[in-house]
């Protein structure tokens, strides 16, 4: 079919084109964008947490003595091991999701030359690597005599155990067995590498740093003490964590229960990515109201078209026109306007990416998400205007000759 009809007409109704090729060149760029953020924080909610979370709950308490932490740490562990359904307790730093644990930017040389970025010390007792689920893929897990005393931070020069995902960070296309690295004056040697293990806030530092984390052995004590790892079924771990509680009410009276600590790892992850969840809703509804506006849009300029052309169609098919000929006319002179409008959109959405990778720290927007909008904008376009392009080609020759 010929363009340059149509574009003729189109320069007949410049503001009314304008007008719709502005809202699909903003439609273009919210819809590229929101799809991206979407795809984005659902990403981020699939981070792999590397232990069995299912089966595993965490509970705080507070409001004890240091100096009595060890008497604390040997009754309350004592008491949730008789707990019908638990098969493993151990004192614990954090795990994943839950309260945050001790963070700190690490140096691979002792003279702090070489920074390696902020990582999370996983600082826990004997039986925490079995317990959590896990997964020890290079090395050696740590043995007794590497669960030391926590005097302050962390035990220094402990062997500790790195995620893979830190090792290839530190280290990378190297065997990171052997390697050392520093916090401060604290030093550690790695003697193990972890298939997975989440920071307690994955996300927080970026995507790129959601595993680099650290398991350093520690002796439960002064600086070890208040939060304890439970591993029961995962059908029974809510009923186990309830009983946990009431055990632990019993065998130590003056501390407190820290409520917001004592969940299930489930149920911290659900709660972890909360925001998250809510944020991609957001911007689906976004996403759902804009191609319902412009999909309105383009319907009502296409109506307010056919009703402004109708003896215009009924000459051309007075003529010879066929229906086909008219309902590709309107579907034709539609394709145009979304493609012209896509184009704009697509300097428009890279602009925007632009204000969003300063404001929030967010990658470029692939290329892939332009072709994704264009294709939706397109057929929306043909959908929307389908009705009244056949309500056009319904026009019958007579109506030319009315106002004769």
């Amino acid at each position: 079919m010929p363009i340059r009809p149509i574009l003729a007409a189109l320069r007949k109704h410049r503001i009314a084109a304008a007008l719709i090729t502005l809202e699909i060149a903003l439609a273009c760029a919210v819809l590229c964008n929101a799809c991206f953020l979407i795809a984005h924080r659902f990403a981020a909610m699939q981070v792999v947490s590397g232990v069995d979370e299912s089966s595993l709950a965490l509970l705080g308490v507070d409001g004890f003595d240091d100096a009595r932490a060890s008497d604390l740490n040997g009754r309350i562990v004592s008491a949730l091991r008789a707990v019908p359904g638990v098969t493993a307790v151990s004192v614990v730093g954090g795990v994943p999701f839950g309260p945050q644990v001790a963070t700190a930017g690490i140096s691979t040389d002792a003279e702090h030359k070489h920074r390696g970025g902020q990582v999370d010390f996983y600082v826990s007792g004997p039986g925490t690597l079995d317990a959590m689920g896990l997964r020890v893929v290079a090395g050696q897990a740590p043995g007794p005599s590497d669960y030391v005393p926590v005097t302050d931070f962390v035990p220094n020069d402990s062997r500790v155990l790195v995620t893979r995902a830190l090792a290839d960070h530190l280290w990378p296309g190297q065997d990171p067995l052997g390697h050392e690295f520093w916090v401060s004056s604290y030093h550690f040697r790695v003697i193990g590498v972890l298939d997975h293990l989440a920071l307690a806030a994955p996300g927080s530092r970026g995507a790129n740093s959601a595993e680099w984390a650290v398991f350093v052995p520690g002796a439960p004590g002064a600086k070890l003490a208040g939060r304890y790892l439970l591993r029961a079924p995962a059908a029974e771990i809510d009923a186990v964590l309830h009983k946990a509680r009431e055990a632990v009410a019993r065998v130590a009276p003056e501390v407190v229960i820290d409520d917001d600590a004592t969940r299930t790892v489930s149920a911290l992850r659900q709660r972890y990515f909360q925001g998250d969840r809510v944020m991609v809703g957001m911007l689906a509804g976004i996403v759902i109201a804009l191609l319902l506006v412009t999909a309105l849009g383009i319907f009502g300029l296409a109506s307010f078209w056919v009703a402004q052309r109708r003896r215009q169609i009924g000459i051309r098919r007075a003529i010879g026109a066929t229906r086909r000929d008219i309902l590709r006319y309107f579907q034709m002179e539609n394709f145009l306007i979304v493609t012209i409008g896509v184009v704009a959109g697509m300097v428009l959405a890279y602009g925007m990416n632009a204000l969003l990778m300063s404001a929030y720290e967010l990658p470029r927007l692939p290329s892939f998400y332009l072709p994704i909008g264009t294709v939706t904008l397109w057929v929306l376009g043909q959908l929307a205007v389908l009705s009244p392009a056949l309500r056009a080609a319904a026009v019958p020759p007579v109506v030319a000759t009315r106002s004769i």
